[in-house]
């Protein structure tokens, strides 16, 4: 027992040396303490911006916008909700020009475009400028042409070159900007599958095809000689016979045979627009192909 109280007998230096330690220990801790709440100094931030990286970025940013603004030459036949959004059209106008494609008809000027859409003369003039059209080199007082440039002179020289899209090589189409070898090679396959192009719009039926570059490729290649077509009577036909037209699925070919079975013999193409899944806006294609 003597043994152990040993252990807790200081002397007086001893003593003085804990004392100095715990005062030291507590010194400490109340400076830890204090470094935590003191505003000694901003704090670093955790995440740290590399000034490099953050340039590219922006810079990336500002091309990015810049390419958004710009306006490339565009088919109007073909706007979209989202392109005429962008384009500043309102809701109405869009829905009038798609109510007119539905019934397969084309906007073919200016003209045309503002009394369909009734849109107001100062977005027309902001726009109008980047129409256009297929048939621009064939029209002599289309005023689009006018408004970028295109003389007279100029669109007759144009007419000279012209090329027929029906014989034209996979080769020949890549001379156009944007057309390289799959879409050359997919024109040329839908082609064969109609057996030629019978009208210039059927080229924007191509699947994949930009109406922009369609546009560009019908500057140089036009339907000069059509292909004889063996029509297809739609009221003697069978669902596969009718399917076999690049337009119509087989479902919708079915579709058209048991409404010509439950309502009798189909007597005007408009009748198949109220067919379930039928492509109501390409009824002007489709009906060069038909027979009643």
């Amino acid at each position: 027992m003597n043994k152990f109280k040993s252990h807790f007998r200081f002397n007086k230096q001893e003593r003085s040396g804990i004392f100095y330690l715990l005062l030291v220990i507590v010194f400490l801790q109340l400076t830890y303490v204090a470094l935590d709440y003191l505003p000694v100094g901003e704090k670093e931030p955790s995440f740290i911006k590399n000034k490099e990286w953050q340039s590219q970025i922006d810079s990336l940013q500002n091309l990015d916008s810049k390419e958004e603004s710009k306006m490339y030459p565009f088919n109007p036949n073909y706007i979209t909700d989202y392109k005429g959004y962008t384009l500043g059209m309102s809701n109405a106008e869009i829905d009038r020009l798609h109510d007119f494609r539905s019934k397969g008809k084309f906007v073919n000027s200016v003209l045309e475009f503002k009394k369909v859409t009734q849109i107001s003369d100062s977005l027309l003039n902001i726009i109008s400028p980047y129409f256009k059209f297929p048939d621009w080199v064939k029209t002599e007082n289309n005023s689009t042409s006018k408004k970028v440039g295109v003389s007279k002179e100029e669109n007759q020289g144009a007419s000279e070159v012209l090329r027929d899209l029906n014989k034209a090589t996979a080769q020949d189409l890549r001379i156009v900007n944007g057309i390289g070898e799959k879409l050359s090679a997919r024109i040329i396959k839908f082609r064969d599958r109609l057996g030629g192009f019978l009208v210039d719009e059927q080229l924007y039926d191509v699947y994949y095809l930009e109406p922009e570059v369609a546009a560009r490729v019908l500057e140089r290649f036009r339907v000069l000689d059509k292909p004889v077509v063996n029509k297809i009577n739609i009221n003697a036909s069978t669902a596969e016979e009718l399917s076999k037209l690049v337009y119509i699925r087989y479902n919708v070919a079915e579709a058209i045979v048991r409404h010509r079975m439950e309502n009798g013999n189909i007597k005007s193409f408009d009748e198949l627009k109220h067919i379930d899944g039928f492509p109501s806006d390409k009824i002007d294609r489709i009906a060069l192909y038909l027979s009643l």
